[in-house]
């Protein structure tokens, strides 16, 4: 029940979800639901480098879900909007893989990844869920700069609008 000084509607104080979602991302997001414009059709966004508040652009581009589906991050939480192809309508998306590899990319042997994974797994397995919390707490912060999107999907890796 809300409080005299928590209820907005009495001027009491607004609660903000702590994120800064870049102007990058509602100019991207206009682009897509410009209908003269067909080079662009999703977009996904992330944490801006390091930052634990601020959203931009990390992937746009033209190809619907197919192509934003390749293009989610593995290691941030990805926040995504997309044009369907078949009718034209806007729908969301928020996916957060919290299994991300720490030492993806590098020159290590399977044995020795395999052993960093294990000796790192509880403190990995506490940061990765201390970050889907703080990503899911911003989603709907990022997500409502979507406007007109009408529906969330179940955006993951190899996803088809057909599937949508």
């Amino acid at each position: 029940m809300p409080t005299l000084f928590t209820d907005s509607r009495s001027g009491g104080v607004k609660k903000s979800s702590g994120v800064n979602v870049l102007p990058i991302v509602s100019e991207t997001w206009a682009q897509i639901r410009d209908d003269k414009n067909t080079e662009v059709d999703y977009l996904i966004a992330s944490f801006d480098g390091s930052s634990k508040t601020d959203i931009t652009v990390v992937a746009s581009g033209s190809g619907g879900v197919e192509a934003c589906a390749a293009a989610l991050l593995d290691d941030k939480p990805c926040y995504g909007g997309v044009r369907l192809r078949r009718n034209g309508r806007f729908v969301h998306s928020f996916m957060c893989l919290t299994d991300a590899l720490l030492c993806k990319g590098e020159e290590h042997s399977v044995y020795t990844k395999l052993q960093h994974i294990y000796t790192q797994s509880m403190r990995n397995k506490y940061i990765s869920a201390v970050n889907g919390v703080l990503a899911s707490m911003y989603k709907n912060g990022v997500l409502n700069v979507l406007e007109g999107s009408d529906n969330e999907i179940d955006m993951r890796p190899g996803l088809t609008e057909d599937q949508c």
